[in-house]
């Protein structure tokens, strides 16, 4: 069984890895802002242009570097609940990885999955069509989804060890 201080260490080094490559593939929404879009944009998704901010992979790129903050927050608390006595960690190491699957998930469902969305419903996205939206937004919603469980995992086993500590 892993140590807190064991899972908090993974916690943090995933989460900046994370950051960095949230980072990284925030340069496509600048790169879109440069080129323009791909398609002419229709009427309806002007009227949303302020929700989307224009490009298709922000929902993405903002999950990722938001997660992976919350990944490195998560894993500064597991080290500091680490530095009080080894306490194991119990489910830590799943949520660990239900973090890090559901934020991989979302770059693969929101930023290639959009590539692969757009090849069965052009111009899903700009005009827009309600079944290729629907169908790119729910898998980005699972695997956000993922991520949460992960953190629900975190709050959970956290809740056990101050407790256990505390007694």
């Amino acid at each position: 069984m892993k140590t807190t201080t064991e899972i908090g260490i993974g916690f943090v080094h995933w989460g900046l890895g994370l950051l960095v490559f949230g980072i990284f593939i925030g340069f496509g929404i600048i790169g879109h802002y440069i080129v323009g879009a791909q398609y002419a944009t229709g009427e309806m998704f002007m009227h949303n242009v302020t929700l989307w901010f224009a490009c298709p992979w922000t929902l993405s790129v903002y999950a990722v570097q938001a997660g992976s903050v919350g990944m490195i927050v998560v894993g500064a608390l597991y080290l500091a609940l680490g530095r009080e006595s080894l306490v194991p960690a119990g489910s830590g190491k799943a949520s660990l990885w239900l973090c890090v699957a559901g934020l991989i998930a979302v770059f693969l469902t929101g930023y290639v999955g959009y590539f692969v969305v757009d090849r069965i419903w052009p111009t899903f996205y700009y005009t827009p069509i309600a079944a290729g939206k629907n169908a790119w937004l729910a898998a980005q919603t699972f695997s956000i989804g993922l991520y949460w469980v992960g953190m629900i995992g975190v709050l959970l086993n956290v809740r056990r060890i101050t407790r256990r500590e505390s007694a």
